[in-house]
């Protein structure tokens, strides 16, 4: 998993409240493989391209200023729906590294921190404003700061935001929990073979 610490880059504003994640990544695409060739193609697939494979310009993802964007600026409970990790997989295939929001869906907000993806709530008013400096400012950055915890819009107004402190260190030091299960793994090889000893009978 990639560390997160701080990141200033293009942000994109996506005001359509609800969105789940089926339109993240349509179900379809369920069986490919994390990591397969051309994974981010999955992303938003169903409004980014049309029955044959060309673009939709209309999708903002597909608009000059923000097809570089790494931060997504979001409306009300993004990532709704179904428990599909992959939503997560097809946003950081993309190069998506943060998102902003008022509020996520629940499955969807603990998946973002699985996978090093940072999810940063703040107040609705807050989060409305930046998607309108963002339509106002295509390509303008924002900047995160993990190890603030603040976001920082094109307007130079800086929010801080609150985050789980467990969370936070997973994500500065880019370890998920089967990296965090492994550093103890010696630990947990002397606790077995101790365990064995004190009571053979448990072999059988």
């Amino acid at each position: 998993m990639k560390p997160f610490r701080a990141l200033t880059a293009v942000a994109a504003p996506i005001d359509l409240p609800n969105v789940d994640t089926d339109r993240i990544i349509p179900a379809r695409f369920l069986r490919k493989p994390q990591g397969a060739a051309g994974y981010e193609r999955f992303l938003f697939h169903d409004v980014r391209f049309a029955a044959d494979g060309s673009e939709k310009p209309e999708f903002v993802l597909i608009q000059l200023p923000y097809r570089e964007a790494k931060i997504l600026a979001v409306a009300d409970n993004f990532g709704c729906g179904s428990s599909r990790e992959a939503a997560v997989w097809a946003l950081d295939a993309y190069g998506i590294r943060c998102v902003v929001a008022a509020s996520l869906g629940d499955i969807f907000h603990q998946n973002c921190f699985k996978n090093g993806l940072l999810p940063v709530l703040l107040p609705a008013g807050v989060v409305a404003g930046l998607r309108q400096t963002l339509h106002e400012r295509p390509g303008a950055t924002v900047t995160v700061d993990l190890e603030a915890q603040t976001v920082t819009g094109p307007d130079k107004v800086t929010h801080r935001f609150e985050i789980d402190p467990f969370r936070k260190q997973m994500l500065l030091t880019g370890q998920d929990e089967i990296a965090l299960t492994l550093g103890h793994e010696a630990a947990i090889r002397e606790f077995e073979t101790r365990h064995r000893a004190e009571m053979p009978w448990l072999r059988r």
